[in-house]
């Protein structure tokens, strides 16, 4: 981005003066060409304030299993209460707060349904997980500027997901990989819809996806595209969870599981096409340089490699990426978003040809970067 000019920075500076002024904001607040305006911004900044408090609301609905308790059709207070142990008080006071963020809506003087967006979320698989997850990240936050003097200190996502720092990820016990496999498992449905609707792997011969946990995007793509042959890498502790899950789908036979540490082991030659989904973002430009050398070394000359993962500098999705995604992967003690541009550097570097930006239905949640080995490849 270019640095402003001085006049737009004398701009900025008048402009920020006027908005601190408390005299300015009622007159703004008062002026009815402004009014609404104003109105939206206030708005704006309070839901900054409270939007911790928000979350905590929708996480009392996942956990009290609201949504699911509403979605036959509206019920009374009292009903809603003694199905989920609350009083009729506390239940009513959830519902009515639920209500102004459109997971509920009021059906009557004393009765409630599913709002848009609790109705939504019942539909988005994954998401009531991640919900539940997200209570070890509030606890990284409840001091964010400790969490952002230290980013040596251990957290409690740092200790979620051990694999991103530990020196020797292939040793850690199911115990310690159990909890992110099953996690990540149960949010594929949606990640693996927006690749395939991105990537058409229909005339590729074997996806191998690098760092494929408990093998459900491969499971996917194995559904999707009959003809494909699938390999899986990841730590030895999870691959037998993908074994076990390839199998049930019907897929032992397509499908070959490979476990070791991407950091340091060879990837398994045999595939034209190498996935790396929601795992490159997890690391430093260092590892995720090797680990595309790796992709492109165990590659053909047809091969192609596939990055899907959130990004960085979306247009109208920026909170998603710098500040979200940001955050949690600061948290996390390693990685960081990264624009398209940062990828397309990266798989340059590796050796890898005409790198670019496969759009998705849904850019804020997931982008598809795409870089072929030989520069003509066919997707």
């Amino acid at each position: 981005m270019k640095r402003p000019s001085g006049l737009a920075e004398r701009w900025f500076a008048l402009r920020n003066r006027m908005l601190a002024s408390a005299r300015f904001q009622r007159l703004a607040a008062a002026f009815p060409p402004t009014r609404a305006l104003a109105r939206r911004r206030t708005r704006a900044l309070f839901d900054l304030v409270a939007g911790f408090v928000y979350s905590q609301i929708l996480l009392a609905c996942v956990r009290l299993k609201v949504f699911d308790l509403l979605a036959d059709g509206p019920q009374e207070v009292d009903a809603l209460a003694a199905r989920t142990g609350l009083s009729p008080d506390a239940m009513r006071r959830l519902l009515e707060a639920a209500a102004t963020l459109d997971l509920t809506e009021r059906r009557g003087p004393d009765r409630f349904g599913l709002g848009i967006h609790g109705a939504a979320l019942r539909g988005a698989g994954g998401l009531a997980e991640m919900i539940e997850h997200h209570t070890l990240l509030y606890a990284d936050l409840a001091d964010p500027v400790a969490l952002l003097a230290d980013r040596e200190k251990e957290t409690a996502l740092s200790r979620f997901w051990a694999y991103a720092r530990d020196p020797r990820p292939g040793t850690l016990p199911d115990a310690q990989v159990g909890a992110y496999s099953q996690l990540m498992a149960a949010t594929q449905a949606f990640v693996a819809h927006e690749v395939f609707s991105a990537v058409k792997l229909g005339r590729r011969r074997c996806l191998l996806d690098v760092g494929g946990g408990e093998g459900a995007f491969l499971a996917a793509a194995g559904a999707r595209f009959p003809k494909l042959s699938l390999m899986l890498f990841d730590l030895p502790a999870v691959v037998g969870r993908a074994e076990a899950r390839l199998a049930a789908a019907g897929l032992a036979d397509r499908a070959a599981v490979f476990g070791g540490d991407f950091r340091t082991d060879a990837l398994p030659p045999g595939a034209d096409t190498i996935s790396f989904v929601r795992v490159l973002h997890d690391h430093d430009d260092a590892t995720v340089l090797a680990l595309l050398k790796a992709a492109r070394q165990a590659l053909p000359p047809d091969g192609i490699v596939v990055v899907a993962e959130p990004m960085s500098d979306v247009p109208g999705g920026e909170p998603a990426g710098e500040a979200y995604f940001g955050f949690y992967l600061w948290a996390m003690k390693s990685g960081r978003p990264r624009p398209p541009e940062a990828l397309y550097a990266l798989l340059t570097a590796a050796g890898f040809a005409r790198p670019r930006l496969q759009p998705t239905k849904n850019p804020i949640l997931l982008q598809v970067v795409v870089a072929e080995v030989d520069g003509s490849s066919r997707i």
